[in-house]
């Protein structure tokens, strides 16, 4: 079997039977491509794969400076991929399942302070030329900040599973997995008001074209092939709310406002396992990025509410004389 058609058959398994996200998909299919190519250079090919192989490819990866990251994430590919050929029985060894990768940097999440998006919340309203866009904008973050959803979920989220003054909602994330997330009543208010504007879109206005057309299922419509906002340009509102907000707009993203979610959530007291499930982590190791703010937590608590906290140290005994 070519190194092509094994590719191609691992990636259709990989989508009919593991559920795998498209851009899971892609990314699969670049780095195995990748090292596909690094084989053909030397006369060699996937189905003949061996752990020096492997390692030697890792190796040419690091020379080429590829960052950790990167070349952790060749090598899960690999993994994938000799795990599956294994299985199928294209091969009766696994050459990658002992190498140790280099890991990934352990990297704080970037986060907004409460502060932060309180200010960034107040100025969404100012955002938008007609008050259909200002409602629709304030609904966009307000949604945003009081889910954690992705901006992918977001944006492509039904009309008709938001109707009724929902308190939860039924988001499908990474895979085609449904979660539920709840709405608290500032993002209920802005859904109820968005929503009250989107149905009484004049008739002839742009609004209205859009929804007659494949903008009608989506709960925020937009001209354009999918039919509902992209993520880019909500990705440019948002930088316009953080100008407002007084806010330096290159730290202000759709995902940094996933973190400052799960952030204040977990500062609130709330558990890791109930982050998890909120977000859609598959593995709670994900969701331990955010333990740095218990840690912190805890270094306040000793530091301002120990009995001993703020003591000024004693002064040492004086030497004895001699």
């Amino acid at each position: 079997m070519s190194d092509h058609h094994a590719i191609s058959a691992f990636l259709d398994a990989q989508a009919a039977e593991a559920g795998a996200a498209r851009n899971t998909l892609l990314a699969y299919g670049r780095d195995l491509r990748d090292l596909s190519d690094w084989l053909s250079a030397r006369g060699l090919a996937l189905a003949g794969l061996t752990r020096d192989q492997v390692e030697d490819y890792l190796t040419f990866c690091d020379a080429q400076g590829l960052s950790r990251a990167t070349r952790a994430r060749r090598l899960s590919a690999i993994r994938q991929f000799t795990r599956f050929a294994l299985e199928e029985g294209w091969r009766d060894d696994d050459p990658a399942i002992r190498i140790s990768g280099p890991g990934r940097s352990q990297r704080l999440p970037k986060t907004l302070t409460r502060s932060e998006i309180d200010a960034l919340l107040a100025a969404a309203p100012a955002i938008g030329r007609t008050a259909q866009d200002r409602a629709r904008n304030t609904c966009l973050i307000e949604m945003l900040y009081a889910t954690g959803m992705r901006v992918s979920e977001l944006v492509t989220l039904p009309v008709a599973g938001c109707r009724g003054d929902p308190v939860v909602l039924l988001v499908r994330g990474k895979g085609g997995k449904d979660r539920l997330v709840p709405l608290g009543q500032p993002a209920r208010t802005a859904l109820r008001t968005w929503l009250e504007l989107r149905d009484a879109a004049p008739q002839g206005s742009v609004l209205h074209r859009v929804l007659a057309g494949r903008g009608g299922r989506w709960l925020f419509p937009a001209p354009g092939a999918a039919g509902h906002l992209p993520r880019q340009s909500f990705s440019r509102l948002l930088q316009q709310m953080a100008v407002t907000a007084g806010l330096d707009p290159t730290r202000v993203t759709p995902h940094v406002i996933r973190h400052a979610f799960a952030t204040h959530l977990l500062e609130g007291g709330a558990d890791l396992r109930s982050i998890q499930m909120l977000l859609g982590h598959a593995d709670l190791g994900t969701t331990e990025i955010y333990t740095h703010v218990l840690d912190q937590r805890m270094r306040d608590l000793v530091l301002n509410h120990h009995p001993l906290a703020g003591v000024p140290a004693a002064d040492p005994p004086p030497k004895p004389q001699g």
